[in-house]
């Protein structure tokens, strides 16, 4: 069951069109993220959920109850929303037992005690409640807030750009905490990042921006793997087009030789680009003579192995070796295109 609908929101700021005909659906208990490019409409679409704006136009609801509609708009304090900020918004001068209590204003003094004891266990900071923001660690300040957005029981969350504060070595296991924490709670959320590396992280589902709309949405494997255009293929991963001609449902020739799909694609032209991800690619030697040889432009080691940059049809990109061979720069080689879930764009 969809807990929150968003059917074609619309929404322009100083004559520029922000959102337009945006689609999005959050199942119960889903957490789903906004990913994409830097003024895409992603945290203009989370301010239109929380309230924050009007849109212009568009239909939304939340748990079942229309928030907005042609001339219905329900204020922000009234959609039962939590909301956790990139900056944490903690209020310095309270303890952390006080900025949890802050928004649990209806609860007698012993519920608001009991539900703060219990939050405080569910994100691990049991000890902690007469400490003020600044004695905590940033991860610490995270859990706070987020312990602070659940405790008065929101339908639905939001989270702006949460981790981008956090220090990258201790950044996925606290993620990986966030989003048990959200789990245990049985609440809907909505993420808003840049990152692709958080968002397969973090997410049930991921909701691809561009332009102001959804481009696709899905699993994390789903878009990766079956991207339904070229701007979510680039934004999930880089990679190389090939000119290519459809031979048969999971066979596509190129310069480079036949790339085999593991999954059939029914393409209703035969000529087109795929796009080839690095590690879908292997180099192997080659000798000088080999009309289709390649040089290696330069080699860098990573810790395990080396990865090679190299220019395949104009474009440059890094790959591995076969059999993690060590080449030389300047050496002479092939690549390899290995059977992999092709993704194919017609001209």
């Amino acid at each position: 069951m969809s807990h929150l609908i968003i059917k074609d929101l619309a929404y322009q700021y100083n004559a520029t069109q922000v959102l337009s005909e945006l689609n999005l659906n959050v199942e119960q208990d889903e957490i789903v993220c906004l990913l994409g490019a830097s003024g895409c409409g992603k945290t203009t679409t989370l301010k239109a959920i929380a309230g924050i704006l009007q849109p212009d136009q568009g239909y939304m609801s939340i748990d079942s109850k229309v928030v907005n509609d042609s001339g219905l708009f329900v204020a922000p304090e009234k959609r039962n929303i939590g909301m956790m900020f990139q900056d944490y918004a903690l209020f310095p001068h309270l303890t952390v037992s006080d900025n949890i209590a802050f928004g649990l204003s209806n609860m007698s003094k012993a519920q608001k005690r009991e539900r703060v004891d219990e939050m405080l266990s569910l994100v691990k900071l049991d000890g902690c409640a007469q400490r003020y923001p600044h004695q905590l660690s940033g991860g610490q300040q995270q859990r706070v807030a987020i312990a602070r957005a659940l405790a008065y029981k929101p339908s639905l969350l939001l989270l702006d750009e949460p981790f981008s504060n956090i220090d990258t070595q201790v950044r996925f296991e606290l993620i990986a905490d966030i989003r048990r924490i959200i789990k245990a709670q049985q609440v809907s959320a909505v993420f808003v990042t840049h990152s692709k590396e958080e968002a397969f992280a973090f997410a049930d589902t991921l909701a691809v921006m561009h332009g102001g709309k959804i481009a696709q949405q899905g699993s994390p494997e789903q878009l990766f793997s079956q991207p339904n255009s070229k701007v979510v293929a680039e934004f999930l991963g880089t990679g190389i087009y090939l000119t290519a001609k459809v031979l048969t449902p999971t066979e596509y020739e190129t310069a480079f030789g036949v790339v085999h799909s593991l999954t059939p694609n029914n393409a209703d032209c035969q000529q087109g680009q795929v796009y080839i991800r690095p590690h879908h690619i292997q180099l192997c030697e080659a000798a000088h003579s080999d009309a289709n040889s390649l040089t290696i432009l330069h080699r860098r080691f990573i810790g395990t192995r080396y990865v090679y940059r190299i220019n395949i049809a104009g474009q440059e990109c890094e790959v591995a070796a076969e059999q993690d061979r060590v080449l030389a720069v300047e050496q002479p080689v092939k690549i390899k295109i290995m059977p992999h879930t092709v993704n194919f764009f017609h001209d």
